[in-house]
């Protein structure tokens, strides 16, 4: 069997199973969000906390709940990593320098896992399970709430409120996150995935040296990294890494678990606004740009234009021969467009044109499918736009699920949209303008600008993965990096949940023969042409000045 064909039946399996799961698990997570009933576990946390679960919330209190609840997470996480030398566990390892820990802080509860460190070199067990898994868990189940309110202000009409914060997080963890993690780690495990607590297994290498793998509860955390959309590895070499992810069987089962709740979540979009054309429609979006750059990526790592690649059969530099071309475009292009972060392969070393088709996926905004809860309501802040555009062109007032899109939801949409460019493209001319950051670049001319701009395409993203190259872990960039990973996460998310309330307070408008149909083929048209031109006007001149001139 070839590798194409050996890729097409791995793309068949993965498109399969999504949509075998597609209908159950996008409506049991509506069942989740909208049933008056809570479990027993679920009422203990209430009391524990002292909150009343029939209590809805106004956005600006549902807003400050995520934000104080997102800082507690960050002094704890830090906090643990400074005394990581005084904790069980702790296999020896010193406790993270300031820096990195505020960055390792930020990244973890942001959803990004962005890591400037080697993970099995860093933290020991406990800060891996108490710390940077239980915000992988905390961290996608934030997401998934403010998706669900943003859902609510197109449903509900005349009030203000959007659910109730601290409800809806602990059922996205307890009914949602946590069930499907056990079950994914499980079938990890029998896939090869490594879970102990050993501090290390003595190996020899082919040339005879000798060399300690730690080991440690690596199914459990890889089961929720992907799950989550989190990223971050146990070990420095991610996804590649044979205890991580072992053989091509183990690729696609985490290739798919951290696409099945992005994509779950638009059947669950259309169930809860009454229209399943809606989640259709999103989701067709999605998968057409997710398409688009799977075949550009695969069909550039495959073509092999020069004598290297012809000797190799393919751009193999940095890929696993266990994964090959297909299972590595795969990977990428799943990953960049998912803000998961998670790699098998060392992006900085695929084709210039592939890598700037990598970084353009995550420009579009981590939309295809995008993260838990983050991609579903990115779309629908583009799918505003959308409509908004529309109704220029026809000159009427647009018009969305039957709430009107003034200047107020706009100007909203606007500085959501507006918020990542500015920190991609500051950041990245800062750290090209001063003379320490740019020791960091490992490449000269074009390919040191493609490593710069994805490393805060990556933070400010909440993406996570790296380019490679990049000697990121200084405290100039443990600073940035951690500050666009914050400012990116935060300031879109208060964003949406006012706009969600925006639209809440609204008495529905009816449908006339003028409104735009927002569940059919020329609205995913319009949607996918206007997420490509905004990414493209906004970040096209430095993928110019990078990858494209690279590659020319």
């Amino acid at each position: 069997m070839n590798d194409t064909l050996a890729g097409l039946l791995q793309v068949g399996a993965l498109i399969a199973a999504l949509a075998l799961v597609y209908r159950p698990l996008g409506a049991y997570l509506a069942r989740v969000f909208t049933s008056e009933r809570d479990l027993r576990v679920e009422r203990v946390v209430y009391r524990l906390v002292g909150v009343d679960p029939r209590t809805d919330q106004a956005w600006r209190t549902y807003a400050v709940a995520v934000l104080a609840f997102s800082f507690v997470g960050v002094l704890a996480l830090y906090g643990l990593q400074r005394v990581q030398s005084h904790l069980p566990y702790s296999l020896g390892f010193t406790d993270v320098d300031p820096a990195l820990a505020f960055n390792t802080a930020a990244s973890f509860v942001t959803n990004t896992n962005w890591q400037a460190y080697s993970g099995e070199a860093t933290m020991g067990h406990l800060v891996q399970m108490a710390g940077l898994a239980v915000q992988n868990f905390v961290s996608a189940a934030v997401g998934l709430c403010v998706a669900i309110a943003l859902i609510r202000g197109f449903v509900r009409s005349r009030t203000g409120r959007l659910g109730n914060f601290w409800v809806d997080l602990t059922r996205g963890v307890v009914r949602v996150l946590l069930p499907l993690a056990f079950v994914a780690a499980i079938a990890l495990v029998i896939t090869g995935v490594v879970q102990n607590f050993s501090s290390g297994t003595d190996a020899t290498t082919l040339a005879g040296a000798h060399q300690t793998i730690t080991g440690g509860p690596v199914a459990s955390q890889e089961a929720i990294k992907e799950l989550g959309t989190n990223g971050g590895g146990f070990y420095n070499a991610n996804s590649s890494h044979p205890f991580e992810n072992p053989t091509p069987i183990s690729n696609i089962l985490e290739i798919f678990l951290l696409l099945v709740l992005p994509v779950a979540l638009t059947r669950t979009f259309g169930i809860m606004v009454g229209d399943l054309r809606q989640g259709y429609a999103i989701l067709a979006t999605m998968t057409v740009l997710w398409g688009v750059l799977l075949a550009a990526v695969w069909a550039i790592e495959t073509a092999h234009p020069t004598p290297g690649f012809n000797l190799a059969g393919a751009a193999m530099e940095a890929k696993e021969t266990r994964f090959g071309v297909p299972g590595s475009s795969l990977f990428a292009v799943s990953t960049t467009g998912t803000s998961t972060g998670a790699v098998n392969s060392f992006h900085s070393s695929f084709s210039p044109v592939s890598g700037g088709l990598l970084i353009f996926n995550m420009g579009l905004g981590e939309i295809a499918p995008g993260g838990v809860g983050s991609g579903l309501y990115g779309i629908l802040v583009l799918a505003i736009l959308t409509v908004f555009v529309a109704g220029l062109m026809v000159g009427r007032t647009p018009e969305m699920l039957g709430k009107k899109i003034t200047a107020r939801e706009m100007k909203l949409v606007a500085l959501s949209i507006l918020t990542m460019p500015l920190l991609v493209l500051g950041f990245t001319a800062l750290a090209l303008a001063l003379p320490g950051p740019r020791e960091s670049i490992l490449n000269a001319g074009p390919h040191g600008l493609s490593e710069v701009l994805y490393a805060y395409m990556s933070g400010a993203n909440n993406n996570g993965s790296a380019f490679a190259g990049l000697s990121a872990n200084t405290t100039f960039y443990n600073v940035t990096i951690g500050i666009a990973m914050l400012v990116g996460r935060f300031v879109p998310i208060v964003l949406t949940l006012a706009l969600a309330g925006a639209l809440a307070r609204q008495a529905p408008v009816p449908r006339t023969g003028g409104t735009l149909p927002t569940n059919g083929p020329l609205f995913v048209g319009m949607l996918t042409g206007v997420a490509v031109i905004v990414a493209g006007l906004t970040f096209f001149p430095a993928l110019a000045l990078g990858p494209l001139a690279e590659g020319l």
